[in-house]
């Protein structure tokens, strides 16, 4: 089928594409938008549901930042969490919501992923208060984890901080993305025309180079072979 694009329509579709117009792009226009359009990160952690459904096996990324940014600051996180993984653990079970937990390295980042269910500010209050102590051993390492500590004693800071380096989860429908940045800004209009995702719209690029680390949507969840409604009904823990 014959296009109706003339030439200059299809040079400026293809010119986005290559690697010359992405790396002279993000050197020198990206930075532009960011001065002339400021954009505030958006807040870590799960959106608010009051659907049941959406509070069951919710996900924590907690990325925290090593003060020593070497193969030295890697291994003393290593070590943190290798000395106190059965009291990590042990705390983990008494909050009794926690599905999994696992800490990674990734980078010069201490990170902690774990899926639970409920109410984010319970889960990490829980926690801290059963294992807070131990938990300081690890909060030492990580930029601005100082003034946290002791994390047992500053529970609604620790809280807070926690918060904080939670990475933004995109929701599942990729244009409400859009929609939080309009709701930070105290904006209610939707603007459909930056809704085509294709166009790479600035405001993605913009809250993409605010929140560099994201998580997207909110995760496959399921129990395998049962439904969630099975298995609660079945531990008799209704909804």
């Amino acid at each position: 089928m014959p296009s109706d694009e003339g030439v200059l329509d299809r040079l400026v579709d293809w010119v986005h594409t290559t690697d010359v117009f992405k790396c002279v792009a993000s050197w020198t226009l990206v930075p532009y938008w960011a001065r002339r359009t400021p954009v505030k990160p958006l807040p870590g952690g799960p959106h608010p549901s009051f659907q049941h459904g959406d509070n069951v096996q919710c996900m924590m990324n907690l990325i925290m930042p090593l003060k020593v940014k070497s193969p030295i600051g890697r291994a003393e996180a290593a070590l943190a969490i290798a000395k106190n993984k059965d009291a990590i653990y042990a705390g983990l079970n008494n909050v009794g919501t926690v599905h999994f937990a696992r800490f990674v390295i990734v980078g010069d980042n201490i990170c902690m992923f774990s899926v639970y269910d409920g109410d984010f500010t319970n889960y990490i209050r829980d926690f801290i208060a059963t294992i807070g102590e131990v938990f300081n051993e690890v909060v030492k390492l990580v930029e601005g984890g100082k003034k946290v500590i002791p994390c047992e004693k500053n529970v609604e800071a620790f809280i807070q901080w926690v918060h904080e380096h939670d990475l933004y989860q995109v929701p599942d429908t990729a244009t409400d993305f859009l929609r939080d940045q309009e709701d930070l800004k105290g904006d209610r209009a939707v603007s459909p025309v930056d809704d085509d995702l294709t166009l790479l719209p600035r405001k993605l690029v913009l809250q993409l180079r605010a929140n560099a680390n994201i998580s997207l949507g909110s995760g496959y969840r399921a129990y395998p072979g049962f439904s969630v409604a099975q298995v609660r009904k079945h531990l008799k823990l209704g909804w």
